[in-house]
């Protein structure tokens, strides 16, 4: 049955390339852990993937899918994923039919890990389920280029041919993103190897509802070393800096240990155990000037523990908006997440609350937002959001700094205040 919400929450990320033509610039590692910026490429394309709603991730490993393995392992403990190991190559087609073996969902995205195509899946999956479509191809319009062919679509944007690489003025390309239908795929006759490319889509599109969906978004393809370089330039954010910050930024901010002192081992458990820290109404006085949007977020985890109720929770956020409102402040949305599991999409350090926030606000421009927060997964929520950072040493200062995950340090809420 289709997915009603037209959201698709499922992706395999075909992580199993050699990088052949990278071997010079990026020896001895797949090509999908080529650093950009610091951090693997597959970083880039997990969290581009995460903003748009996936949720569970199967990864097709291959070669040194070790190295792949220990990297999901310490930097995305809390994503909810699974590895499908190839023990010899199985080809594109090969690697997807077995990750596919794995998924749940009726339809999902299919996306190489050594592209970057920012491609909307929330418009592409509905054109894909209102056209039943078995496969959708997404598809990026280029001009004067040589190292792709170019899919031709008819009026129904049907795929009706695809055509070799040349040097071409202008076409649609293989943005190497896909929606695809889990059970037709399966359903389909094939060998253990074999090219998704050439023997599914090359030769099945005029017998199967395979179609394209044209985006002209943001993609790279790292698959050569002058692009990878490019990459480098193009995908990390520029150096953070507060003379930036205007209306059209969003601050997003944590609660406990930040705005209030928290508990060691314990949750604020009632409005009576609930208190500021000094500065922090006269904080977000300022913060109300300075910025567009501000915007709590917040694991609250005794909730779901049963340790204390949501309407408790409900009574201490309405008594905090309106001291703060009094203060000439205000904060615009609380987001929090109640869920035990570390897996929940909406638990830091995973961004969903930001996701969340971005549905809810379209103005919310990640490249102008800032997270300030007392905890390493309050920091890894901004990178996994694409946001800067702000680490307040309130609860712990033993944090080193410089730090990979922080762009700025600061005593507390009041004192980032004071740098503005």
């Amino acid at each position: 049955m289709a997915n009603k919400l037209n959201v698709v929450k499922e992706a395999i990320i075909l992580a199993g390339g050699l990088g052949t033509r990278l071997k010079e610039t990026v020896p001895d590692l797949p090509k999908c852990m080529a650093p950009v910026a610091g951090r693997p490429f597959l970083f880039y394309v997990i969290n581009f993937l995460r903003s748009q709603g996936i949720e569970n991730f199967i990864f097709s490993l291959g070669y040194k899918h070790e190295l792949i393995e220990e990297y999901l392992n310490t930097q995305f403990s809390t994503l909810n994923y699974q590895c499908s190991i190839e023990e010899e190559p199985l080809g594109t087609g090969g690697a997807i039919q077995l990750g596919c073996s794995k998924a749940t969902d009726e339809n999902i995205v299919v996306a190489n890990g050594d592209t970057l195509f920012k491609a909307d899946l929330h418009k592409a999956f509905r054109f894909h389920t209102h056209n039943i479509a078995e496969c959708t191809l997404l598809l990026k319009p280029m001009k004067n280029f040589d190292r792709y062919g170019v899919v031709e679509l008819s009026k129904d944007n049907l795929v009706k041919n695809f055509k070799e690489k040349k040097a071409y003025e202008y076409g649609v390309i293989n943005g190497g993103l896909y929606i695809l239908n889990r059970n037709k795929f399966l359903d389909e006759e094939f060998p253990s190897k074999f090219s998704f490319e050439k023997d599914y889509l090359e030769k099945f599109y005029a017998q199967r509802r395979v179609y394209g969906f044209v985006q002209d978004e943001y993609f790279i393809d790292i698959g050569i070393p002058e692009d990878y370089r490019r990459a480098q330039v193009e995908l990390p954010p520029p150096p953070f800096d507060l003379n930036k910050i205007d209306k059209s930024w969003t601050l997003f901010i944590d609660r406990d240990g930040v705005v209030n002192p928290e508990k060691k081992d314990d949750y604020i458990r009632n409005l009576n155990e609930f208190s500021f820290y000094n500065g922090v109404k006269e904080a977000f006085h300022k913060f109300s000037d300075k910025f567009g949007k501000i915007i709590l977020v917040s694991n609250q985890r005794g909730v779901g523990k049963g340790l204390m109720t949501e309407a408790g929770l409900a009574e201490i956020h309405q008594y905090m908006i309106s001291e703060i409102e009094m203060s000439g402040g205000r904060i615009d949305k609380i987001y929090y997440c109640s869920s035990t599991d570390n897996k929940h999409p909406d638990r830091k350090p995973n961004p969903g609350m930001a996701f969340h926030a971005k549905r809810d606000f379209p103005e919310i421009d990640f490249s102008k937002s800032i997270i300030i927060g007392n905890k390493p997964s309050d920091m890894l929520f901004g990178r996994n959001a694409g946001i800067y950072t702000a680490f307040a040493a309130t609860t712990h200062p033993d944090i080193p700094f410089p730090h990979p995950d922080i762009d700025l340090r600061v005593n507390s809420l009041a004192d980032f205040a004071r740098t503005l």
